[in-house]
């Protein structure tokens, strides 16, 4: 793999700093780690290329700002206040406590590295000093539709929840694909990734694609470790086995309907 030249290391290096809360608590390196080191690098770029910024560079690292402040605050309050949450988390993810420490520092370490391929696009444009274009608009465009999906996807789960916690949500958003924040959160990154054409040159593809692809995958894998859960706590549901044979999972009008098969997605 090319060397990764210039401040993007800092880029990295801020995740890792803001990602080593998951030391406090295993899960955080990919949530709370995850939210607020996109915030993070975010901020940092707009420190570190003030007197070069264009319009367009402005909107993509405030969009990051704002989605990491958004999805992290976000996952804090359902982490730390959310009793139901707790109780349907359990027995899903591994005890920190049983983890051993050099997994942690593996974990760490990549999670930050990811991190900091994400934002790439973005980072390469700033870099190079391409400025604005049509095509930094068009992704700074798809990702405020992508973290406005998001969020609008997680009210609409919170308010079912409130109305009946014990049924999975089927309204608004969920009648579309049963995934929606998952698929905001795509849309939000191919955002990115369009952000950086006729920026990004060369071998840096490699680096944004690594970001992209790395994201995806994990979104396909939360798509499955949520699909368990759900067939596991819904299953003998008329309406839910309605509901998945006929919503898709993740795309709209892409009849994938389960991940469950796909072993490999483990994240």
């Amino acid at each position: 793999m090319p060397v990764l030249p210039g401040t993007i290391w800092l880029l990295f290096a801020a995740a890792m700093v803001i990602s080593s809360i998951g030391f406090k608590n295993y899960v955080w390196f990919i949530s709370l780690g995850y939210g607020f080191s996109i915030a993070g690098e975010g901020l940092l770029m707009l420190l570190l290329y003030g007197e070069t910024l264009s319009a367009g560079t402005i909107i993509c690292c405030v969009l990051f700002i704002l989605y990491g402040l958004r999805l992290g605050g976000y996952l804090a309050i359902r982490e730390l206040k959310s009793s139901s949450y707790k109780k349907n988390m359990t027995g899903e993810i591994k005890d920190g406590n049983t983890v051993p420490f050099g997994v942690k520092i593996a974990i760490w370490v990549t999670c930050a590295l990811l991190y900091a391929t994400q934002v790439s696009a973005v980072f390469y444009r700033l870099f190079n000093g391409s400025g604005t274009n049509v095509w930094t608009y068009v992704g700074a465009a798809v990702m405020l539709f992508g973290v406005s999906f998001e969020s609008v996807a997680d009210l609409q789960k919170n308010a079912a929840k409130k109305i009946n916690p014990k049924r999975f949500v089927d309204t608004g958003l969920y009648r579309i694909v049963r995934c929606p924040n998952y698929l905001g959160e795509m849309t939000f990154w191919t955002g990115v990734l369009i952000s950086g054409i006729g920026a990004v040159s060369g071998w840096q593809w490699l680096v944004v694609a690594i970001g992209y692809v790395g994201i995806i995958f994990v979104m396909f894998s939360g798509a499955r470790r949520l699909e368990l859960r759900q067939n596991k706590n819904y299953g003998n549901d008329p309406e839910y086995q309605q509901y998945v044979k006929t919503v898709p999972i993740m795309v709209p009008f892409i009849p994938l309907y389960s991940v469950e098969k796909y072993k490999w997605l483990v994240a």
